[in-house]
């Protein structure tokens, strides 16, 4: 045997751990060596399939390695993923958001509420000479409660202050830019005395469509002597905000400083209907909205007394038109008696101007210790 053709131990010929041949896969020596390594992806231009002498056949492996493998059919039929909302978790969210703003007895409630509208719609109701329509201020009512049960927090003292029947005036102070002070007042008069209040509203709410209407439904009348004093006569339970839009529009900065009272108007009508004043005190309504600026030029183009600017409107649109989640707190005091003067001591202005003050003094007075004893506005 020549040179050329000389014998050559096994495995001392060619790269160390590659066997003989010249590719660059590594030996199964050398892959169990490594702990059973995975095989180096295949070349391009080693097809798949491809073989040869002492190569195993290779197979194609999936793009996508970490892909779930096929159910076999041990696992038995595969259940399609939920789809859509969950009918179940809608249904029991509805029933609490109900619970927390109808109460436990929502149900009976809501029933109550659904036979009344089918019952308007036919036509079937009644109302004044007023315009006050009792099944809507009663709707009007449960609308309002959780406004101001859950989101005021209100408070109400001095409840035995307001008569159980008869006639009376009560007067507070007006203020939060927009007046739902007048609304949150007459729900704590039904809710808590168990009266209807007929509130004296100024001559544009009753210019505003819409609202005016509304408004009379809900037992609201002009605020007018005339007015007052056919309420005042016949014992119905009349309200009265003295400060006008000039209270409800003052700035954040005079908060629960009382405006003027007028002329003492309101003293002249309880006065000839001989019947007792409540003054109420009311705090929390300067928060909700605080005015910060005003638009009087914009005001008066459009007819408005003001134009308010807060905090959050008009920047944030309808979002700023939510209240602020103040804690209210209202006080009926101690009735002032004025059947104690003779009818014809209303056509005295020194007296009345006397009464006034009184009344506006014991709000003021009554606003600073309500002040102390809530704190912080929205705690």
């Amino acid at each position: 045997m020549t040179d050329d053709h000389r014998d050559v131990p096994l495995g001392t010929s060619g790269r160390a751990g590659r066997g003989s041949q010249r590719g660059t896969t590594p030996s199964t020596a050398a892959r169990s060596l490594a702990g059973g390594a995975a095989r180096p992806p295949r070349r391009p231009s080693d097809p798949a399939g491809a073989s040869g002498p002492g190569r195993p056949r290779l197979h194609a492996v999936p793009d996508d390695a970490s892909a779930e493998p096929p159910p076999s059919a041990h696992d038995g039929p595969q259940e399609p993923p939920p789809t859509g909302l969950p009918l179940d978790e809608v249904l029991t969210a509805v029933v609490a958001a109900a619970q927390r703003v109808l109460g436990d007895d929502w149900e009976s409630r809501l029933a109550r509420m659904l036979a009344t509208l089918r019952r308007r719609l036919s036509g079937d109701y009644e109302v004044d000479d007023f315009g006050h329509d009792p099944e809507v201020a009663e709707l009007l009512v449960q609308v309002l409660e959780p406004l101001a049960e859950k989101w005021f927090r209100l408070e109400v003292r001095g409840v035995h202050n307001i008569p159980a029947e008869g006639g009376a005036l009560l007067v507070g102070n007006h203020s939060g830019t927009v007046p739902i002070d007048g609304l949150i007042t007459s729900y704590a008069v039904h809710r808590y005395a168990q009266r209807t209040l007929r509130p004296l509203a100024a001559d544009l709410v009753f210019a505003l469509p819409f609202v005016g209407e509304t408004a009379r439904k809900f037992g609201a009348t002009l605020a007018c002597t005339e007015d007052a004093e056919r309420l005042l006569g016949r014992g119905e339970l009349a309200a009265v905000w003295p400060e006008g839009f000039k209270g409800v529009g003052k700035p954040f900065s005079e908060r629960y400083k009382l405006q003027r009272f007028g002329r003492g108007g309101f003293v002249s009508s309880a006065m000839r209907a001989q019947v007792p004043i409540v003054p109420v005190s009311i705090v929390g309504a300067e928060e909700i909205y605080p005015l910060v600026g005003n638009l009087p030029s914009l005001a008066r183009l459009l007819g408005l007394p003001y134009l308010p600017i807060t905090p959050f409107f008009p920047w944030l649109g309808l979002l700023g038109l939510v209240p602020l989640p103040s804690k209210w707190i209202i006080e009926f005091g101690e009735p002032v008696r004025t059947d104690a003067y003779a009818p014809e001591a209303a056509d005295d202005p020194m007296l009345l101007f006397n009464v006034t003050d009184q009344v506006r003094e014991t709000i003021q007075q009554t606003l600073y210790g309500l002040l102390v004893d809530r704190g912080g506005a929205f705690f």
